[in-house]
């Protein structure tokens, strides 16, 4: 999973993961030093059932939620439960665009030569675990943010917890999209997630109108939104 997901832009061959993870071993969450998020990382399957819920219809500038529940369904603790967000898919390879080279929660366009084809097409005002350290900037990736391209980690999973992946989103390009997502275990692919014998994956397809949701003030205060 996460050799397709390293970025493009910060490496130029997928196969230097082994390279990236060395350059990178120091880094921390938050972009300060500390132990690598895949150190030590056990290989085996790992049993989960995932769920994910992102609602299907939209409106152009609304705040809504994309939520990933994986729950540890086996004997063993999760090294390091993480969770991918793609465009379209998250299969590999992928059709030119799509998978984990646009940006999460964004998708690539076709202008050739151009430094970054990302847009993004829901603007994260919140990722999973936000950061809250005094030198994580308003904006940031978050507390959960890993060195792989769209993905986020939560750390060890105990048997029988749960881990809930929550991205605070706002639409901001209209249209017919395809959100992809996709669990795993670890962060170098030695640990696997697997859900009914197969990794746990999934699409949810949105639709984002034009016309922003109406608002109103009661006479009580409360701001209202209308569907």
């Amino acid at each position: 999973m996460f050799r397709r997901a390293l970025s493009r832009r910060s490496l130029k061959s997928a196969y230097g993961v082994g390279v990236a993870i060395a350059t990178i071993a120091t880094l921390s969450a938050c972009g300060g030093g500390g132990p690598a998020q895949d150190a030590n990382e056990p290989s085996g399957n790992f049993p989960v059932r995932a769920v994910a819920t992102f609602p299907n219809s939209q409106r152009l500038a609304q705040h809504t939620r994309m939520v990933v529940v994986v729950h540890n369904t086996g004997n063993k603790t999760i090294p390091n439960i993480a969770v991918t967000i793609c465009n379209v898919t998250c299969a590999y390879p992928a059709p030119p665009g799509q998978g984990s080279a646009a940006g999460a929660f964004a998708a690539d366009i076709s202008q050739q030569g151009a430094a970054n084809p990302s847009r993004p097409i829901w603007i994260v005002d919140t990722p999973p675990l936000p950061c809250t350290a005094p030198t994580c900037n308003q904006g940031s990736s978050g507390g959960a943010v890993t060195a792989y391209s769209n993905t986020w980690a939560l750390g060890a999973l105990a048997p029988g917890r749960t881990a809930t992946f929550v991205w605070r989103v706002t639409a901001v390009q209209p249209g017919l999209h395809t959100l992809a997502w996709e669990v795993a275990a670890g962060l170098n692919g030695k640990a696997k997630a697997v859900q009914d014998g197969t990794t746990p994956r999934g699409k949810i397809t949105v639709l984002v109108r034009k016309a922003p949701a109406k608002t109103y003030v009661t006479n009580s205060g409360k701001v209202v939104s209308q569907k």
